[in-house]
């Protein structure tokens, strides 16, 4: 009973972090499940984040195999209720505020620094899975082929996903 209290004060607080996204959330993400609670390895939570990725819908439903991995079905839906409750909840109640406020002067000034926020965030989500994910040469030459890729051109995503897919499990088998 105390895993799934620990999974719902986890995963709520975390919902309060995804301002810009999951990948907001996730330096302290790594830190609370793998670091301080050691539900997962750092690995296994790149895994399930990549899956995520893939999945369609809120990348951060990976926050529902962790749940599994803790405490089974019923950790799976704490975890499910505890990240995404909050943050719908304050979602909704600041929405409504929000309108209301469309006219007040501080509002795009709050808008401007939310979203300067939004972008360290996710930086830094993206810095910390780097260093998880880049661990070779390989593995730091498709990262940066995949950024210039989808930095000059216009292709889908998929196309260098899968690609970058097949390259790891052709390095893995030889």
């Amino acid at each position: 009973m105390k895993q799934l209290g620990d999974i719902a004060g986890v995963f709520a607080y975390l919902s309060l972090l995804t301002v810009g996204g999951g990948m907001a959330a996730f330096p302290e993400l790594k830190t609370l499940t793998v670091d301080t609670y050691h539900w997962v390895t750092f690995p296994e939570m790149l895994h399930f984040y990549s899956l995520g990725q893939l999945a369609p819908g809120p990348n951060m439903m990976m926050v529902v195999s962790i749940g599994a991995v803790v405490a089974g079905l019923p950790g799976a839906a704490v975890a499910l209720i505890a990240f995404f409750l909050p943050t719908g909840i304050l979602t909704w109640a600041i929405g409504r505020v929000w309108t209301r406020l469309a006219t007040w002067r501080w509002r795009p000034a709050i808008q401007t620094g939310l979203g300067s926020v939004s972008v360290g965030l996710v930086l830094a989500g993206a810095i910390i899975m780097g260093r998880g994910a880049v661990t070779g040469i390989l593995w730091g030459a498709i990262a940066v082929v995949v950024f210039l890729l989808l930095l000059k051109t216009k292709i889908n995503p998929a196309y260098p996903i899968v690609a970058s897919g097949l390259v790891g499990m052709l390095a893995h088998w030889l």
